[in-house]
């Protein structure tokens, strides 16, 4: 279990339900022993905890099988919760302009704890490459640009107790683990207005990120995301000023409501 997720859980089983569903979610479909092992428990006490599931709709046995696998109960409630979400309404608009404009994938997301969450995405019309991001995963903040655009915001004491709440690890040779060095590319975020994810979360894709002042507290931000072949020096100056555009065109629209 990583840092931020060590506190133990005050109700056991809650922890063994949800767990049994983020793994069947990443997994797809798996046999009792797959989630047992998952799980770290005996085949009885996991099965239990599927059988409570399946009785609620979550998760499903397939009857020639055996497998479990959720059902798209789950996708009713994501849909439930992203509906009451105004901000994406407002801000989607403005996203597919950039999308169209740079032919490049767009992410939307929110800061929760230490991890940036997806919670929203324009795919590229114009390329065959697919992000592999998608709406709900999160990463840790300090390994994306719009994390790093969000901490760019927040003052040295908020920035160290997020960094303190990760499990600090180089995903790819990359990526930025010494704290010091952290804070010396939140300067350079702050002279520039945008913040740049060079490989540092996924080998062979750059992001140029930005945070938006839609809220009272560092949030929201959004980003293009873009292989590296298609993004050399000449292009991130490109990117970056239809980003701080972008980034504009979207503070304003809240500053008017």
């Amino acid at each position: 279990m990583e840092q931020e997720q060590a506190k133990q859980n005050p109700i056991q089983v809650a922890g063994r339900l949800f767990g049994a569903l983020e793994y069947l979610a990443e997994a797809g479909a798996s046999p009792l022993a797959d989630v047992a092992e998952h799980l770290e428990l005996n085949k009885s006490t996991t099965h239990r905890v599927l059988a409570s599931l399946q009785f609620m709709g979550y998760v499903r046995q397939d009857a020639a099988t055996g497998r479990y696998e959720d059902t798209f109960r789950l996708v009713d409630l994501a849909e439930k919760v992203t509906a009451k979400v105004d901000v994406i309404r407002t801000v989607r608009p403005v996203l597919e302009q950039l999308m169209m404009k740079t032919g490049e994938t767009i992410h939307f997301v929110r800061l929760e704890d230490a991890d940036i969450v997806y919670i929203d995405k324009v795919e590229s019309d114009r390329n065959n490459v697919r992000m592999v991001s998608r709406i709900g995963s999160r990463i840790p903040f300090y390994r994306s640009a719009v994390g790093k655009a969000l901490a760019a915001e927040m003052t040295a004491d908020e920035v160290r107790r997020l960094w303190d709440q990760c499990t600090i690890e180089r995903k790819t040779p990359y990526t930025i683990t010494n704290f010091e060095d952290f804070q010396e590319s939140l300067e350079e975020i702050r002279r520039k207005g945008y913040a740049l994810d060079n490989e540092e979360n996924e080998t062979g894709v750059r992001c140029i990120g930005a945070s938006l002042s839609i809220s009272d507290r560092p949030e929201y931000a959004f980003s293009i995301s873009v292989p590296i072949t298609r993004m050399d020096n000449d292009r991130i100056r490109d990117l970056s000023g239809d980003v701080l555009r972008a980034r504009e065109t979207i503070n304003s629209l809240f500053r008017s409501e």
